[in-house]
């Protein structure tokens, strides 16, 4: 058998296995255009990447064994036949169809991978801003019940502070009951009292108007 022979067949081999995985290469790559995450569970990431090795290397011994056969078409000391040149020119351009397909084909795998990367990228982005905004709502609603618990804090003290006045205005009843008494017998005591009625009137006014102040204060600085 003669080298030319032995070349050839080894080229129609490698072309015919060549094909056969760049077929199975092009289909498992397909799947990448799918869900990113439903490819790596299945472990079809690692058999398209274990094909892609495959056909490189296929594609290299391809473009080896053409090498070789050129070389023959050129030798003076023993040319070859017009079939012979033929069938290495029809062998060089499948190398040139096979390596056209194979660079495409990793292009638009390329480009699948890159638009897969992308989505699941905008989806976490996604995903982190409703986390945000969840836990925004979640500080909103708390910084709302805080202030309707001091809101019934400040209620409470206001509900406490007029029962105790309540308690000394019947105190101050009593007292000026028993003054009452005590003026109808001691004469001349009478306008003493007065002043100190006038005056423990006004000083109860004025203490009513602070505590209401305050009350109106704290209220605001609330809502």
């Amino acid at each position: 058998m003669s080298t030319y022979d032995a070349l050839h067949r080894q080229c129609r081999t490698l072309e015919s296995l060549f094909d056969t995985k760049l077929t199975s290469y092009s289909r498992l790559a397909s799947t990448i255009t799918r869900n990113q995450e439903d490819i790596e569970a299945g472990g079809s990431s690692e058999r398209w990447k274990d094909l892609e090795i495959e056909v490189e290397e296929l594609l290299q011994k391809l473009g080896e064994i053409n090498d070789e056969m050129s070389a023959l078409s050129n030798d003076m000391d023993n040319p070859p036949s017009q079939s012979m040149l033929r069938a290495i020119q029809r062998h060089r351009e499948v190398y040139q169809d096979y390596t056209r397909e194979l660079r495409r084909t990793k292009t638009n795998v390329q480009t699948a991978l890159d638009q897969t990367n992308l989505l699941s990228g905008v989806r976490n982005d996604i995903d982190a801003y409703k986390s945000s905004a969840a836990d925004s709502l979640l500080a909103e609603r708390g910084h709302i019940d805080n202030s309707h618990q001091m809101t019934d804090d400040i209620l409470g003290q206001a509900y406490e502070t007029r029962s105790e006045f309540a308690r000394q205005r019947s105190t101050i009843a009593g007292i000026n009951t028993r003054m009452t008494g005590v003026i109808t017998t001691l004469p001349g005591v009478n306008n003493l009292l007065s002043m100190i009625k006038t005056r423990r009137r006004r000083d109860s006014v004025i203490v009513g108007c602070l505590i209401g102040l305050g009350v109106m204060l704290l209220l605001m600085y609330i809502f």
